[in-house]
């Protein structure tokens, strides 16, 4: 006896929606999980597609230094921004559910910020990526309520792909300035950069950012079903403040998004021309991460 073709309907969406779009990314020395959000031809060839993944800032945090530098106009020493390339792996499945395989791919970091603890990467690649998160609307989060039920999906502790559902309990809480949900779906560590959804629509709504805890003696004792969520707003305005429009907004073409930003690095860079004060401007590129470890989790900060 089979099952019925209205479950395995509801089933293969989910996949296609949640669980295909989810990827892990790596450092050199640590790791989490990521959500392809773009995948559109280039303004300029039609046949080649960009692609971008969102993330967490403190998952790709050891990728970004900084370096000191004299500036060969100001005449004195200013700060580089320096960010190595990470690794994104998308996984390959086949009979719906079996993994067969991970394509790696390098990536770019192409916009961080620390506050939001969010990141977002553009992989190396110009292949179509067929499955890509459904966004919620801008601006609709009010519709969102309490006791709605949510799908968390993330590479836990590592791992493939790990889908869990639960409820949203919070919208309200406040981390260091900045507000987050409260969700019951379990997330443990390497959730970190991974995504939360509507389970009615598998809308994106959130990315998976912390986990609560408490102390007992020396050790900590981890709450897998208390984990806190970056809301939809704020990656809003994260795209918003680093000039990525066109993720949401077919009104602008990364084209102009890009020579938006290069204007705006240009104002960044005559102020260094003016009298004393340091100030940091970013270089993107650098070197391929070794492959020497494995990462088995992300870590997540400031574990409530």
């Amino acid at each position: 006896m089979g099952f019925s073709k209205e479950t395995l309907d509801k089933i293969r969406k989910e996949h296609e929606d949640m669980i295909y779009p989810t990827v892990r990314v790596r450092t050199t020395k640590a790791g989490g999980s990521g959500l392809i959000v773009y995948s559109k031809p280039t303004p300029n060839n039609p046949k080649k597609y960009e692609t971008y993944i969102m993330t967490c800032q403190h998952v790709i945090d050891e990728a970004i230094k900084k370096v000191k530098k004299k500036h060969p106009f100001a005449n004195r020493t200013i700060e580089v921004e320096v960010r190595e390339l990470v690794q994104v792996e998308v996984f390959e499945y086949e009979e719906m559910s079996t993994i067969v395989g991970a394509s790696a791919y390098t990536a770019e970091i192409m916009a961080w910020d620390k506050q939001y603890d969010l990141a977002l990467l553009k992989l190396n690649t110009t292949k179509k990526f067929d499955y890509v998160a459904k966004l919620y609307p801008k601006g609709k989060s009010d519709d969102i309520k309490l006791l709605m039920k949510l799908c968390s999906c993330g590479c836990s502790l590592g791992h493939e792909p790990i889908l869990n559902k639960g409820q949203l309990n919070g919208k309200h809480d406040i981390i260091e300035n900045e507000e987050y949900w409260l969700s019951t779906a379990n997330t443990i560590f390497g959730n970190s950069g991974g995504s939360d959804f509507l389970d009615e629509t598998h809308e994106y709504i959130g990315i998976t950012a912390r986990i609560s805890g408490y102390q007992l003696g020396f050790s900590v004792d981890i709450i897998t079903w208390m984990g806190f969520v970056i809301p939809i707003d704020t990656i809003y305005k994260f795209w918003d403040k680093q000039l990525f429009m066109f993720i949401y907004d077919e009104a602008f073409t990364s084209e102009q998004c890009a020579k938006l930003r290069e204007e705006k690095r240009e104002e960044e860079e005559k102020k260094l021309l003016l009298p004393p004060q340091d100030s940091t401007i970013p270089i993107v590129k650098v070197r391929l991460p070794r492959d020497e470890e494995k990462a088995q989790y992300a870590d997540i900060p400031n574990i409530k």
